[in-house]
C-alpha cells in the first residue's frame, strides 16, 4: 500500500511558510553584517560531502530494512515512488517472513559520482549514480530530495541505467550542475508534461517516445498479455506530477536534460465466465484487499529516467533509459 504522507506534507508546507516569512527581511548579525539566506540564491543544492554522508545513511538504513522486512527503519530516508515501491515490498515481505528476509543480501555501492545542481529555492536535490552488487551490473541512479533546511535527505527516484548508457552533464567551472526547470521550454517536451505524455503514449502509441524496452516493446508485451487463454488484462496509466512525485530535470553537457518522472498504472485482469484467475504469488496476496474471484485489480507506481533532447538540436524523441516499478495495492473481487 502506500504511505499516507498527508501530515508530513502538511508539516512541510507549514516549515516552508515559516522559512518564506523568515527571508522577506535580511537579518542583521550583532557586528552590523548583512545575512543573505540562501532560499532566494542559486547556490549548490548540498555540499558533496554532504551528499556521500546522505548516500551512505540510506544505505545503511536500506539494509536493515530489507533484513528485518521492516519499512520503519528507511521510512526518513525514502519518499515519492521509491517511498511506495519500498514499503509495499517491505510489507508484503513481512506478511509472508515475519521473522525477516532470509534471502537478504546486502546492497553495496562502489565507485559513486555526484552530481549537485545549483539552484534557488527548495525543494533541493541532487542524483548519485553508482555501481552495485546487484541489478545485473546496471548503474543505480539515486535522487536525493530534502524538502527544508530541517528534513533529513530522502530518496525520491530510483533506477537501473544499462553502462554507457549515463549521459554526460553540463557543469560550471567549480563543477556544479544545472537544474532545469519543470516548465522548460527549451526541450523536446517540458519535463512537467513528460508523466502525461507518457502515460498517453502507453495508451495510444505515438511519435514522443523512442523505440526501446520502457516504450515500444512495453506496449508491444502489453498488448500480448491482455488477451490470455481464460482472461483478459486492461490497463490505466495516469500521471503523477505533484509533491514528491514531481519531475526533476538535470542538464547534459549537449543542452539536453536527463528528466525522473513518476507514473501511476492500474492492470486489471478478469476471467472469463465459467473461469478463474490463477492464484496470485505470496507477495501480490500480501497486498490485496478482498477475495481474488473473477477479478484482479492491481495498482503499481513506476518511476522512470529519461533523456530529453534540446529543442532546436535536431533530435525530438525522448528515450527511456530506465524504470523500476512495483506494486503497491490490490482488490480482489
Amino acid at each position: 500500500m502506500s504511505r499516507d504522507r498527508g501530515p508530513r506534507r502538511l508539516r512541510r508546507l507549514d516549515r516552508r511558510v515559516l522559512i518564506a516569512a523568515s527571508v522577506t527581511a535580511l537579518s542583521l548579525t550583532a557586528s552590523g553584517c548583512v545575512v543573505v539566506h540562501g532560499e532566494r540564491e542559486v547556490l549548490p543544492s548540498s555540499t558533496r560531502g554532504e551528499a556521500a554522508r546522505a548516500l551512505r545513511q540510506f544505505t545503511t538504513a536500506y539494509n536493515k530494512a530489507d533484513k528485518a522486512y521492516d519499512s520503519s527503519l528507511d521510512a526518513d530516508h525514502v519518499t515519492g515512488a521509491l517511498g511506495d515501491i519500498d514499503a509495499a515490498r517491505l510489507k508484503a515481505g513481512h506478511a509472508n517472513n515475519p521473522g525477516g528476509n532470509p534471502a537478504h543480501t546486502p546492497l553495496k555501492l562502489s565507485d559513486v559520482t555526484y552530481t549537485i545542481p545549483k539552484k534557488a529555492g527548495w525543494p533541493r536535490w541532487f542524483v548519485a549514480d553508482a555501481a552495485a552488487n546487484k541489478g545485473r551490473n546496471s548503474r543505480w541512479v539515486f535522487v536525493f530530495l530534502r524538502d527544508g533546511l530541517d528534513e533529513p535527505w530522502q530518496v525520491a527516484y530510483l533506477t537501473l541505467v544499462l553502462p554507457g548508457q549515463m549521459p554526460k552533464f553540463k557543469k560550471d567551472a567549480d563543477g556544479w550542475g544545472e537544474a532545469v526547470l519543470a516548465n522548460s521550454t527549451e526541450l523536446a517536451v517540458r519535463p512537467a508534461d513528460l508523466s502525461k505524455d507518457y502515460a498517453t503514449y502507453l495508451k495510444s502509441g505515438g511519435s514522443s517516445f523512442a523505440d526501446g524496452a520502457n516504450t515500444s516493446r512495453w506496449r508491444a508485451n502489453r498488448k500480448k498479455s491482455a488477451q490470455q487463454p481464460g482472461r483478459v488484462t486492461q490497463y490505466i496509466d495516469e500521471p503523477l506530477t505533484s509533491g514528491d512525485y514531481a519531475p526533476l530535470a538535470l542538464r547534459t553537457a549537449d543542452g539536453g536534460a536527463l528528466v525522473f518522472f513518476t507514473t501511476r498504472y492500474y492492470a486489471k485482469e478478469t476471467a472469463y465466465p465459467g473461469t478463474s484467475l490463477p492464484t496470485p504469488t505470496k507477495d501480490v496476496q500480501a497486498l490485496t484487499k478482498g477475495e481474488v474471484k473473477q477479478s484482479l485489480t492491481m495498482e503499481l507506481r513506476s518511476n522512470q529516467v529519461a533523456l530529453d533532447p534540446a529543442r532546436g538540436s535536431g533530435k525530438t524523441q525522448v528515450g527511456v533509459l530506465g524504470r523500476i516499478e512495483g506494486l503497491t495495492s490490490a482488490v480482489g473481487s
